[in-house]
């Protein structure tokens, strides 16, 4: 089994990489291969909704690489962690761009796969971050998988994340629950969907 601990900042080592780090340790601990995958720096589209994926197989037709790496590596994993920054608020704009186009065009490939958010923040706007990233999970029927707290650190720098004690216990908390939920869930199948899809619009 292997866990993807997605680090969504452009510091390749910063604050974020430092909270997944932290994960990580715990899944190794547990005896669970995991691996980081660091978004870069590079210029990222985002999704112009033209529908084409459909007509394709399920990937998005604009085949940047780092498009392509991240949804090679998220339909291969056993359970996902994607970590980001906070920017006003919100999660890195070259990851959401990036998650937009992977959930909207791959989502059937993430069903009933685990999943868990992490943000680090100097001050404040992590929970409403949190909530950003959650909701790419909880519209594809994902397992979230929590911890003792919400899974946030603190800190301008790695060294000060360091510091923040109760953030670092949330990591390994988060790490161990995940590694026992991918066992527990490989166990089990997925009820079946039911044969029709409701779809309401409000405006007629």
């Amino acid at each position: 089994m292997k866990i993807l601990l997605v680090n969504g900042s452009p510091h390749r080592e910063g604050c974020t990489y430092t909270a997944l780090s932290e994960v990580g340790r715990a899944l190794t601990e547990c005896g669970v291969e995991w691996e980081i995958h660091h978004i870069g720096t590079e210029p990222v589209r985002g999704c112009v909704g033209c529908g084409a994926c459909a007509k394709v197989g399920g990937v998005c037709v604009f085949h940047d690489e780092n498009y392509m790496s991240l949804r090679e590596k998220m339909v291969a994993a056993d359970g996902i962690v994607i970590g980001s920054p906070v920017y006003y608020a919100g999660p890195n704009g070259v990851l959401t761009s990036l998650l937009d186009r992977v959930f909207y065009c791959s989502g059937k490939y993430f069903r009933g796969k685990p999943a868990a958010a992490v943000v680090s923040c100097r001050r404040g706007g992590a929970s409403a971050a949190f909530d950003r990233l959650n909701k790419y999970f909880s519209i594809n029927e994902m397992p979230i998988i929590t911890s003792q707290y919400w899974n946030s650190v603190h800190g301008n720098t790695p060294e000060e994340v360091l510091q923040d004690e109760e953030g670092l216990q949330t990591m390994r908390t988060l790490g161990r629950n995940m590694a026992w939920a991918v066992r527990a869930l490989s166990a089990v199948q997925m009820p079946e969907r039911e044969s029709k899809r409701s779809r309401t619009n409000f405006i007629r």
